[in-house]
């Protein structure tokens, strides 16, 4: 029994190291990318075989196929990247993710070279409280764990021979046949879809396979099946999503599972024979890379011709609903793995909050015109209230995305739009405040006079044009055509303000005039209030979008 104890506390020890140092390493290297990896992944949406090798570079970046596939949801459910764009990335992807099985068959000695590379990352995160050399740092002590993960479990295993039972379990894993190489791909895709790493998975196989305990020809059968429970992370990240980002985790399990289905029956009989006589008795292990390697290409050159049809039939199993948009809390789980791709989610739901007033304003203009009715008038009541929840939200998932290790360009980026949904929020108090403002006027027996609703809805017209502009600038973030639109927002921003100046003029100097004014003249002044509010709420998004005011730091309406 305690042998068996002994066995469970070291190879489930070692397991942690492996999957914790695969987890810094990750973040280590995703912090030095930065917003770099985001631009590089959109580097797909050009041709083919880009997409392809950009999925094998990022890959190699942040040495994950999970992030990647994650960060494809993402694009695919903001609308970065098409469904056939991101299997194109997927196929890249499944192929980079081998070098991981690489580095651990060529690994001289794991436990001196985790230990040299613990010591040295240590070395140079603790020193630093931030900057580049501290990320350097986190990755280069996360691949020190990986490595002594993995010889924590090599070790761990070994006492397996002195017990017979455990043996014997072991044992009865050999293939012989295609049903029990299914078998031993089917366990190992459970075992993986758990911990939710292939490369871990693979390299506890390898250390079974080096202290004998179970075959060569069983570890490459186990190869099948860790690629295709690799695939849960994906799910993970798409639960709770749109369709969108459920069609981008099918394509990834339903291209890992027909590769396997495909090419397993070529396992005994060609690829593990070729490997034993390439690489010899005494390296069956990098066999097992290099079968790997082979398996995700082969793999890669099947799906390739039919991304494009596969895509369309997925998009027709899985149709959009109408009302459909990305929710962030369904991703909140996620945020630790791909901050990155946190933020264009965060992203994503301030442009449909823009787009929301863009429709808001649009249904306060009848009223404004006289023509309104109290549905729609209460239609743009209850669309405030929705806008102020997605408000929260955000907030909410900002601040999970801010406890995570990031970039400094990320964390600004993570700050920029904390500080746009709020003004995004402020401005969708307005439009419902002149609502209110004209109902306050009905219900004295006034209305506006001619002169008042003309301006007025001038003004309108004006404000909603600033606000399509700022949902634009909202949608190309980052664009060197933002940086430059300041001047453009302060056009808007001046004729809008302008206006509203020569309209509460104009009203005052009716007021002598008008028998209705004291009915009428608070109304009409908490209307330009309010469009001169929203004004100034949009020029200070317009100048977070441009980089020229501190995303945390709220501005009094210019």
């Amino acid at each position: 029994m305690n042998a068996f104890v002994s066995i469970i506390v070291t190879v489930g020890g070692g397991l942690g190291c492996f999957l914790l140092g695969m987890k810094r390493l990750s973040e280590g290297l995703q912090s030095l990318g930065g917003d770099g990896l985001r631009k590089f992944m959109t580097l797909a949406t050009g041709r083919r075989m880009a997409g392809i090798s950009t999925g094998v570079a990022s890959t190699l970046i942040v040495q994950s196929s999970s992030i990647i596939v994650v960060m494809l949801v993402g694009f695919v459910t903001s609308g970065l990247m098409t469904l056939a764009q991101a299997i194109n990335v997927l196929i890249g992807a499944n192929i980079g993710t081998t070098f991981t099985v690489w580095l651990m068959a060529f690994a001289p000695s794991p436990e001196i070279l985790g230990l040299a590379l613990i010591a040295a990352g240590t070395a140079l995160y603790f020193p630093f409280r931030r900057g580049r050399l501290r990320h350097a740092g986190m990755a280069i002590a996360g691949l020190g764990l990986v490595f002594a993960g993995m010889a924590f479990m090599k070790d761990g295993v070994a006492p397996v021979k002195e017990s017979p039972r455990l043996a014997a379990a072991l044992a009865s894993l050999s293939v012989d046949g295609l049903a029990s190489a299914i078998a031993v791909a089917a366990a190992s895709a459970a075992f993986t879809a758990v911990i939710q790493s292939s490369a871990a998975s693979i390299v506890i196989f390898m250390a079974l396979a080096s202290s004998g305990l179970i075959t060569y020809e069983t570890t490459v059968c186990s190869l099948f099946g860790a690629n295709v429970g690799t695939t849960a992370t994906g799910w993970l990240a798409a639960i709770g999503g749109p369709r969108s980002a459920k069609r981008t985790a099918l394509a990834h399990t339903l291209t890992n599972l027909a590769g396997s289905i495909l090419i397993l029956p070529l396992a005994l009989p060609v690829l593990a024979p070729a490997g034993r006589a390439i690489f010899g008795e005494e390296r069956l292990m990098l066999a097992v890379s290099c079968i790997d390697t082979v398996f995700a290409t082969l793999r890669g050159i099947l799906v390739f011709p039919f991304a494009g049809a596969l895509a369309r039939a997925l998009e027709r199993m899985l149709p959009d609903r109408p009302e459909e948009k990305p929710h962030l809390s369904a991703l909140n789980r996620r945020v630790a793995i791909s901050p990155v791709i946190a933020c264009e989610q965060a992203l994503e739901e301030t442009v449909f909050m823009a787009e929301s007033i863009v429709e808001m304003l649009a249904g306060v203009r009848p009223s404004l015109e006289g023509r309104g009715d109290e549905d729609g008038e209460n239609r743009v009541l209850r669309r405030e209230e929705a806008l102020d929840g997605i408000q929260r939200e955000i907030t909410v998932f900002i601040g999970e995305i801010m406890t995570t290790r990031l970039s400094s360009a990320t964390a600004a980026r993570a700050r920029a739009i904390l500080r746009i949904a709020d003004e995004l929020e402020s401005v969708s108090d307005e439009g419902p405040a002149a609502v209110k403002a004209l109902r306050r006027l009905r219900g004295d027996g006034g209305e506006l006079s001619a002169g008042d609703r003309k301006r007025i809805l001038g003004i309108h017209d004006d404000l909603a044009a600033f606000a399509v502009f700022v949902a634009g600038l909202l949608k190309t973030y980052g664009s060197p055509e933002n940086r430059r639109a300041t001047a453009a927002a302060s056009a808007h921003s001046v004729k809008i303000r302008d206006a509203v100046r020569e309209s509460r003029r104009l009203a005052l100097v009716e007021a002598g005039t008008d028998g209705d004014a004291p009915r009428k003249i608070l109304s009409v002044l908490d209307i330009l209030n309010a469009y001169d509010r929203a004004r100034g709420f949009c020029m200070n998004i317009a100048q977070t979008l441009a980089g020229g005011k501190d995303s945390l730091q709220k501005q009094t309406p210019a």
